[in-house]
Order: C-alpha cells, then sequence, then structure tokens
C-alpha cells in the first residue's frame, strides 16, 4: 500500500512539473521573440499615424489596434519612470505624438538615443487616447542607420 502511494505521488509531481514546463513555454512566451521577429502589418511614419487616429478614429481602431506596427518617428521625450521605459514621438500636429511603452530589454539601446533623434519602433497598437499609444516596443537600429 505504502509503495502505491510513493508511486502515485513521485506521477503526480511529475505531471505537475511537466504541467507548468507546457504552461511557462507556451502561454508566456518572451515577447521579445514574439514581437521583435514578427511582421509588422503597416509601416507608417509618427505623423501618417496621427493623423489616421485624429480624423477617424474608428476607422484606425480597426486597421491597427491590437496589431504590430511599424512608426518612424522623432523622439521628444524619454523617461525611465517606475521601471517603464517610454518614448514619445513627435508628430506635426502639435497636440498629439505617439507614445511608446517600450520593452524592458531595450534599456540599453534606448541609452544610445537622444532628443530629436529619427527612430523606427515596432510595437502593438493599443489605440488613442490623447496620443497614439504603441506597447512592448523594439528599436530597430538597422531601419535607422
Amino acid at each position: 500500500m505504502k509503495l502505491k502511494i510513493n508511486k502515485l505521488t513521485v506521477f503526480l509531481l511529475l505531471l505537475f512539473l511537466f504541467v507548468g514546463f507546457v504552461v511557462k513555454f507556451t502561454i508566456f512566451k518572451n515577447s521579445e521573440k514574439s514581437i521583435a521577429n514578427q511582421t509588422a502589418i503597416a509601416t507608417l511614419n509618427s505623423d501618417e499615424l496621427v493623423n489616421s487616429f485624429t480624423l477617424d478614429e474608428k476607422k484606425s481602431n480597426a486597421l491597427y489596434e491590437g496589431k504590430i506596427i511599424e512608426v518612424t518617428g522623432k523622439i521628444k521625450e524619454i523617461s525611465f519612470i517606475n521601471q517603464r521605459i517610454t518614448v514619445i514621438l513627435t508628430s506635426n500636429n502639435k497636440t498629439f505624438g505617439v507614445i511608446c511603452d517600450m520593452n524592458p530589454n531595450q534599456k540599453e539601446k534606448i541609452k544610445k538615443l537622444s532628443i530629436n533623434q529619427k527612430i523606427t519602433v515596432k510595437g502593438i497598437c493599443k489605440g488613442f487616447l490623447k496620443d497614439v499609444i504603441l506597447l512592448d516596443c523594439f528599436i530597430d537600429f538597422s531601419a535607422n542607420e
């Protein structure tokens, strides 16, 4: 009887470990692999993106929201607040811009950037509040050279 309980315990422990590894490698994939290596559905400059949302927010949400897009623009501001790295791109509209919430592993690349530098970022468009919001962004230095 004791031998059956030990086998059952070992079996349940192995099953638990197996399920843990499956969950880790399927559900919690590294976002760098999932975004940085994927093709963007659209490539725009910051002016085009902001104009699209200010002219027809509903249509722009249908086109871009929840999708990976690539945006080129000049840096207006860089901030490192509350463990978040944010780069704001300017647009020809003085009121609105593009807020790029950067992936944390981009920190070293961001330290090399400067205000008014033209960059290309790839991220997931989350829509428009006061600015267009991109999440989990990656800098594409090859596009910036």
